[in-house]
């Protein structure tokens, strides 16, 4: 157990570090499709070089970042005493942080949509549906850091 606890500070350094890289990639990529939707001709060269930024960015980055920001944050969570499972806060973190997979599965759906040359969605509504990392952030700070309920 000695181990787990000595560990503890670098698991938690990682998973730091993980959430940053994936919240950087959950806020540019649908910036990527605002404006490969607004302003790429289906089937160009600037078409098929926003696919590849867009695969890059989500398979490179993304997605490795979020497995290793879900496996230390289950070492963290599951650590004796680290966390209250009888309050409320870790229960929203939790459904927040759901949230955000759903929404990552989301934007790796519309990357396959550009791909297939099947996206009907507009710039505005790639524009509104990047709010909701945004929202889902501050509820999983506010939970961790001010422990509201």
């Amino acid at each position: 157990m000695d181990v787990l606890f000595a560990l503890y500070p670098w698991i938690k350094a990682l998973h730091i570090i993980a959430v940053i890289s994936w919240m950087a990639g959950i806020f540019y990529l649908p910036r990527l499709f605002v404006h490969h939707t607004e302003q790429v001709t289906p089937g160009s060269e600037t078409d098929q070089l926003f696919q590849m930024m867009e695969r890059k960015l989500l398979k490179v980055i993304m997605t490795p970042a979020m497995i290793v920001t879900w496996a230390c944050g289950l070492f963290l969570a599951v650590l004796p005493g680290v966390v209250d499972w009888g309050a409320v806060w870790p229960w929203l973190k939790l459904a927040s942080i759901l949230g955000m997979t759903w929404f990552h599965m989301w934007l790796a759906a519309r990357r396959k949509d550009f791909v297939a040359g099947t996206n009907e969605r507009s710039g505005k509504q790639f524009r509104i549906m990047n709010e909701v990392p945004t929202v889902l952030l501050v509820v999983i700070v506010v939970s961790v850091i001010v422990r509201p309920i």
